[in-house]
């Protein structure tokens, strides 16, 4: 075994000897969920009738309700859960701050901003063109934080949290200015998953399964790096190299889950936590929990998000911050707030 393969992992653990039946658990969980969202809805549809629609027989209704909505739906839940979780755990391990999430950082913000300057100048007309914008935005929001605060962790979060409020009211300002012209992203803007099925979310999706396999194959190294710069370099890491490229997976990540769903602050925070004691110190074993948790927890807040109310839907990311808040009051009372 390496030395940075032995900084990542922890031994002679009991957490550590029950991590694979633990992700194990965390995959049949996902499938219960997936299959429940398929189902719960303003119309019921049980798992035969479910099962008949997959297929293609049975009621027409049934049939374009499960494929051509609930099921890309919940594929959409599954990728942004992913991206919103893992890019959490990133922010977390690069800047050893148990509170830090994409949003500390400015780059959702920034991917936000981006869409909306893009949408008034007409250049957002489809699902490529925000995924452009929010990549865009969110590149030149964490590169700016990553100019600012390159020598500490805490200054990168204070200049994250700092510009993340500043385009947060410029954003604002544009939709008061030109109702019109915003009018249509007033709702997307809170985060929601509600109609997005419908765009043509390939490529997001893809970028999102790309990232998430180079946040695994980086995480030996990222390991080596959240131990300190003088470890790191003991162990042969460039932590230069790490840094930057963790950067450019947590702007890709949080960029394609805000073209997505919008904004969704709060699973990128909670779900670390979730997942860390299981993780027993192993940052490989903590992205991937965390690539399962995200889309179980975003998953179970849409489904939910259905059945709410009796007028309509409830935003996504309302029912995910009405449930992640007393979860994370619990981690920490029960955990304590764990260094990464």
């Amino acid at each position: 075994m390496t030395a940075t393969a032995t900084a990542a992992d922890s031994t002679g653990s009991t957490w550590g000897a029950r991590r694979p039946l633990l992700l194990l658990a965390g995959l049949v969980a996902l499938a219960t969920v997936m299959v429940a969202s398929v189902g719960v809805g303003a119309h019921f549809i049980g798992p035969a009738t479910a099962l008949h629609a997959l297929s293609g027989s049975g009621d027409p209704n049934d049939v374009a309700l499960v494929r051509d909505i609930r099921l890309p739906r919940g594929a959409l839940a599954i990728g942004v859960g992913a991206a919103l979780a893992v890019s959490g755990v990133l922010v977390q391990v690069l800047s050893r701050n148990p509170l830090g999430e994409p949003g500390v950082l400015g780059v959702t913000s920034g991917a936000g901003f981006a869409i909306s300057v893009g949408s008034g100048l007409g250049l957002t007309v489809n699902a490529l063109g925000e995924l452009l914008a929010a990549v865009v935005g969110a590149v030149a929001a964490a590169a700016l934080v990553a100019a600012v605060g390159r020598r500490s962790p805490l200054r990168m979060l204070l200049a994250g949290m700092a510009l993340s409020s500043v385009l947060t009211g410029l954003t604002l300002g544009m939709r008061l200015i030109s109702p019109t012209v915003f009018d249509k992203y007033r709702f997307w803007s809170i985060g929601s998953l509600a109609g997005r099925e419908q765009a043509p979310n390939t490529m997001p999706l893809l970028v999102i399964a790309v990232a998430v396999a180079a946040a695994l194959l980086l995480s030996r190294q990222l390991a080596a790096v959240a131990l300190g710069e003088a470890v790191a370099h003991t162990l042969g890491v460039n932590v230069t190299r790490v840094r930057l490229v963790t950067l450019v997976l947590i702007t890709a990540l949080a960029g394609a889950a805000t073209a997505i769903a919008g904004p969704i602050l709060f699973v990128g925070l909670i779900v670390p936590h979730l997942v860390r004691r299981a993780a027993d110190g192993s940052v490989p074993w903590l992205i991937g929990f965390a690539a399962v948790l995200g889309p179980v927890l975003l998953l179970a807040a849409d489904t939910a998000a259905r059945v709410l109310l009796t007028t309509g839907e409830v935003p996504v990311a309302i029912v995910t911050a009405f449930l992640g808040g007393p979860a994370l009051i619990w981690a920490v009372r029960r955990y304590g707030v764990a260094q990464p």
